[in-house]
């Protein structure tokens, strides 16, 4: 098994560059919120409300009536309308991010082409409902009439197995990633396959150059590891990074040793990174389950940044740090506490497309 290393001739920006829109999947899977579900539509409006002032809300709906309830909600919460597009594309769940397809931008034409990674997604190898949302990155390709790429395996041709929320870039040639959520032979996306294959995958497809590897994601989190709890670029220089103070917390160690691999780990030029610390929100469960609530899942957008908040007292810190890491952008502090009960928050619900060009 194995990829000719070799760059496809493009790369994936960093979510901080500029945005043609957001996409999002508006929800419909009650399973996912058993006993919260009507709250969770809101938090999508509360979403959409934020964004539409600084770039186009692309929504999928599974049909006419969802279409019709949302933006019957979307009219309440006063967003404008002309800044929202819905499109008919049926969904399992909501997590776009994870579902979605991956943009990538040509490098070097002086086109700034934007194309689609239509990955494969099996549902985090976990759950057995996931064929529709296997779909969507080719749905979404075809309406906007670009370019779609499956990533393979050679030989044989496998498609590869991979989330948004499992890696996070600085457009500038590094990558950040778990050995939990892509190593481990627990919920396995790509058995059989290699450390090294994978650092190839990211060369060839996102034009990576250096991946970084921590050890794990947080507690409670049900895809197995995904880094977008843990650490997430803020510029090509910076990570924000989650830490737990308390000893005694299921968190502790891993996020300890996730720092420590970070004070050592360098940029694709061998420059160290500057990492800033970002608190964990006190343990969060419902319903006797261990909840994966962190700050760390924020969303960067045109001109502001969206971070779940928990009504928890170290939400006001985690907000002060990232407003000094995004001096350019609004940052906004967005109620999760019903969001994470479907094992997600505002990072994993929201899909940037870059602008061309």
């Amino acid at each position: 098994m194995g990829l000719i290393a070799i760059p496809n001739g493009y790369r994936m920006p960093a979510e901080w560059e500029p945005h043609e829109a957001t996409w999002i999947a508006w929800p419909h899977y009650r399973a996912d919120w058993p006993g919260k579900f009507a709250a969770i539509p809101w938090v999508f409006g509360e979403v959409v409300r934020h964004l539409h002032r600084h770039e186009r809300v692309r929504i999928l709906v599974e049909d006419g009536r969802l279409e019709q309830r949302a933006r019957r909600l979307l009219s309440q919460a006063e967003v404008d309308l002309a800044a929202v597009e819905f499109h008919r594309v049926a969904t399992n769940r909501s997590w776009l991010r994870d579902s979605g397809p991956v943009f990538v931008r040509r490098c070097g034409s002086g086109t700034g082409q934007v194309g689609v990674l239509d990955w494969k997604f099996n549902g985090w190898a976990r759950y057995s409902n996931w064929k529709r949302d296997d779909a969507v990155p080719g749905a979404i390709a075809g309406l906007l009439g670009v370019k779609c790429r499956q990533p393979t395996m050679e030989p044989g041709g496998r498609r590869i197995v991979l989330e948004g929320g499992s890696f996070d870039v600085n457009g500038r040639g590094t990558l950040v990633t778990t050995e939990e959520c892509l190593l481990s032979p627990v919920q396995a996306r790509n058995p059989g396959v290699s450390r090294a294959e994978m650092e190839d995958i990211f060369r060839h497809y996102l034009g990576v150059t250096k991946v970084i590897w921590l050890q794990r994601g947080i507690a409670g989190d049900d895809t197995h590891g995904h880094v977008d709890d843990v650490a997430r670029f803020v510029n090509p220089t910076t990570l924000a990074v989650s830490v737990e103070s308390n000893r005694r917390d299921a968190n502790y160690q891993a996020l300890r040793e996730n720092r420590r691999r970070l004070a050592k780990a360098t940029d694709q030029d061998g420059h160290a990174l500057r990492v800033v610390e970002l608190p964990m929100p006190r343990p969060l469960s419902f319903s006797g389950q261990r909840l994966p609530a962190s700050y760390a899942n924020f969303y960067i957008a045109n001109r502001t940044v969206l971070v779940p908040t928990f009504n928890d007292p170290n939400d006001r810190l985690a907000l002060s740090r990232l407003s000094r890491l995004f001096p350019g952008r609004s940052v906004a502090g967005v109620h999760s506490l019903d969001l994470a009960w479907g094992f997600g928050a505002l990072h994993c619900m929201t899909l940037q497309q870059p602008l061309a060009g």
